[in-house]
């Protein structure tokens, strides 16, 4: 089996390398210094009791790839405007893409015949259905990403916690594909369930990140900082209550309550969020597919959302300001 990893910063390169020193075929893809660190002196991965360097192959050409049985996106969201239609010769025939990004993918609503919104294409997604039309929906196979990492250098990675990647069809099936690609990720020394609700898993996922993402973005603070704080507390709260209402809505409900979600946020301690983290390194945020999915799909419900529009507001502005500053 043929894996091609794009994306490869914290999250695909410890997939990547992980996946490499199973001695399973792998290429990332990156750019900038860190494809070059990679290059030069492969994959080091650090924390978690462990320490390792492997050795996987690396480009920033996604033409000299060729067809891979399975492409797993482990870009931020909203690079996958740009991406998606140039993975070209990435998609043979029978490609299985693998989607790992936050929030609520552009393909949320393909192949959900019982849902009050199936169909729906989501602007805040995939604006223009740019993503739709780059990559089938038969090819998709959603991922719940759990494994905490940060690049602290060039071709370092530190492993902070996490191994597991749930994987699943959007239908629920438990197809020959997803079993292939969960036997290779646990011989990789990965977690990899088959689950048969990935967008209930999504969503439990989403229900945290929802809050604590952009409130650490605007305050600077790690979870245990806003999750005990009393304001910042009852924020968080108060916008998981209002995500939580948009996702039964739609009717899914999550079986981890809200106290559960705020005490384990508390427990993980002074971790920085991803969004916390892409603030610090001046990158772009991922406002849209966090929290503007959420708001969008609240709206097209008639669905009251007053905590979750000012946070979305106040992020959409942050996001603007960085990205005036970059330039």
């Amino acid at each position: 089996m043929k894996f091609a990893i794009v994306g490869a910063g914290a999250t695909g390169g410890f997939l990547g390398a992980r996946l490499a020193r199973a001695d399973l075929d792998v290429t990332l893809v990156a750019r900038g210094p860190h494809l070059a660190a990679m290059q030069a002196n492969g994959v080091r991965v650090i924390g978690e009791g462990e320490e390792f360097t492997a050795h996987p192959a690396c480009t920033d050409d996604l033409s000299i790839v060729g067809a891979a049985d399975v492409v797993f996106l482990t870009v931020k969201a909203h690079a996958l405007t740009e991406l998606a239609p140039r993975l070209g010769r990435l998609l043979g025939p029978e490609t299985a893409v693998v989607t790992a990004q936050n929030g609520i993918p552009w393909w949320y609503f393909d192949g959900s015949a019982d849902d009050p919104l199936a169909g729906t294409r989501l602007q805040s997604a995939d604006p223009g259905s740019v993503i739709a039309a780059s990559i089938a929906t038969r090819r998709v196979i959603g991922c719940v990403v759990y494994p905490a990492t940060h690049l602290v250098a060039p071709g370092v990675i530190e492993h902070l916690e996490g191994t597991r990647f749930s994987i699943g069809e959007p239908d629920g099936s438990k197809t020959p594909r997803c079993q292939a690609i969960a036997a290779a990720l646990i011989r990789a020394g990965l977690k990899c369930p088959i689950r048969t609700r990935i967008r209930h898993d999504l969503w439990l996922k989403l229900l945290g990140n929802v809050a604590f993402n952009p409130i650490s973005a605007l305050t600077r603070s790690t979870l245990v900082d806003i999750a005990t704080h009393p304001e910042t507390r009852a924020l968080a709260r108060a916008v998981m209550a209002e995500a939580d209402s948009v996702a039964r809505a739609l009717g899914v409900v999550l079986d981890i309550g809200i106290d559960q979600r705020l005490a384990g946020a508390e427990n993980v301690g002074a971790h920085k969020t991803s969004m916390l983290q892409d603030v610090e390194t001046h990158r772009p945020l991922e406002v849209e597919a966090v929290l503007g999915t959420v708001v969008e799909i609240g709206t097209l419900l008639g669905l009251d959302l007053p905590h979750l529009r000012t946070i979305y507001a106040c992020t959409q502005l942050l996001d603007q300001t960085l990205q005036k500053r970059r330039v």
